[in-house]
């Protein structure tokens, strides 16, 4: 009794702020371990991690969060496959944004228990004696043996450092990235799903917050994609490339605008197609808003209509819908940008179509769009022209 009495306070006595200073130490590693090893590193392949991080980070969060890397994989590769649908694992546009923010963590397990999502989508994951005789026959372990190291050299303060540690997880990433960053925020990209950047400056959760970059380019390894947005898992990932512990495989492509180019031919669908993302926000600032704000109060068309214009239509609820469809039978000019919009996605979205059809898919879409008589409609098919792919 003596002997607790006079270590209660652990093998390592330190101050209020010191104790903080530890914790958040341990929770900024705990973040790093799921952007760069879980998320970039092993779910989209985007960076090769040198041995020594995977295996340090693979055994920290093992040990800090009790989370295995073909569970985590699984459960994010099959969100990205199924996205805002009744299959995707954690969405908020299906089940309601309380339900992810508060029981995110519930929804992950009963997914990461799924022997059908592991075998499909946990693919290319370690498969050695570590982690099916270790981490993933006993992930429970690895808390137990933080918790007791966490008491032996804290003692009392470490019962407090483990709950921030435990409820961190089900929070930042369970709760906040995959609850708001489904929700809330802003958009550079219209993808597909409803995904946000909740911050520009992805600081507290890795970058993670940058949602809506991942989710248009989700192999980058980088998601920062505007000048004034940070992405804090991208400058370890510089750092450790620096001195060797990392590569960067992929990162967003960008455009290439190159004056002498006029013909359509192969590599400008390449540039297209690939770029696709930027082509549709290009296509949202340059054709669809000018027209926008050119006929704003006609026809009763007012400021709350731009989200319809922008938004894609499977993303619209079926008032809303019925809204656009109002909207843009009242006004041909608007009804004219939407469909070249929609022409010029089903571009890449098309399926088995030969290199030679998709050129002449793209020549028809430009001369058209020419002689539409909607002078930004115009500027934007001449400027596509001489788009190129950027080397990386």
């Amino acid at each position: 009794m003596q002997f607790l009495y006079d270590h209660m306070y652990g093998l390592i006595d330190l101050s209020f702020w010191g104790y903080v200073i530890i914790s958040l130490v341990m929770l900024q590693v705990t973040v790093t371990g799921v952007t760069l090893y879980f998320h970039r590193d092993q779910a989209h392949r985007g960076v090769d991690l040198h041995p020594v991080l995977r295996h340090f980070f693979r055994f920290w969060l093992w040990m800090g969060t009790g989370m295995t890397t073909r569970e985590w994989v699984a459960v994010h590769r099959k969100h990205h496959a199924k996205c805002e649908t009744a299959e995707d694992p954690h969405s908020p546009v299906v089940f309601g944004l309380k339900k992810v923010l508060l029981e995110g963590a519930e929804l992950y397990k009963e997914h990461a228990a799924d022997p059908e999502t592991l075998e499909k989508y946990s693919r290319g994951c370690p498969d050695d004696w570590l982690e099916n005789q270790l981490y993933y026959r006993h992930s429970y372990l690895g808390i137990l043996i933080f918790v007791v190291a966490m008491l032996l050299m804290f003692g009392v303060a470490g019962v407090i450092m483990v709950a921030v540690q435990m409820s961190s997880m089900p929070l930042l990433a369970a709760g906040v990235i995959n609850g708001i960053g489904h929700h809330s925020g802003y958009r550079n990209f219209e993808t597909e799903d409803a995904a946000t950047n909740i911050v520009p400056w992805g600081v507290f959760l890795g970058g993670e917050e940058l949602h809506n970059n991942h989710h248009a380019f989700p192999s980058s390894a980088k998601f920062s994609m505007r000048s004034w947005e940070f992405d804090i898992g991208w400058m370890w990932l510089t750092i450790f490339s620096s001195i060797g512990l990392a590569r960067v495989k992929k990162v967003a492509p960008k455009l290439k605008f190159e004056d002498e180019r006029e013909q359509i031919d192969l590599e400008t669908v390449r540039a297209v197609i690939v770029n696709r993302m930027h082509i549709l926000r290009e296509y949202t600032r340059n054709v669809t808003l000018p027209v926008f704000r050119n006929e704003l109060n006609r026809d009763g068309l007012t400021r709350r209509a731009r989200r319809l214009l922008i938004r894609r239509p499977q993303l619209l609820d079926e008032a809303s819908r019925q809204r656009l469809r109002a909207l843009l039978a009242k006004n041909p000019k608007l009804a004219t940008v939407v469909e070249f919009r929609e022409r010029l996605q089903a571009l890449w979205e098309g399926r088995h179509v030969s290199n030679e059809r998709l050129i002449a898919q793209l020549k028809e879409w430009c001369a058209q769009a020419e002689a539409s008589g909607i002078k930004v409609l115009q500027d934007y098919a001449r400027a596509l022209k001489h788009y190129t792919v950027a080397p990386a």
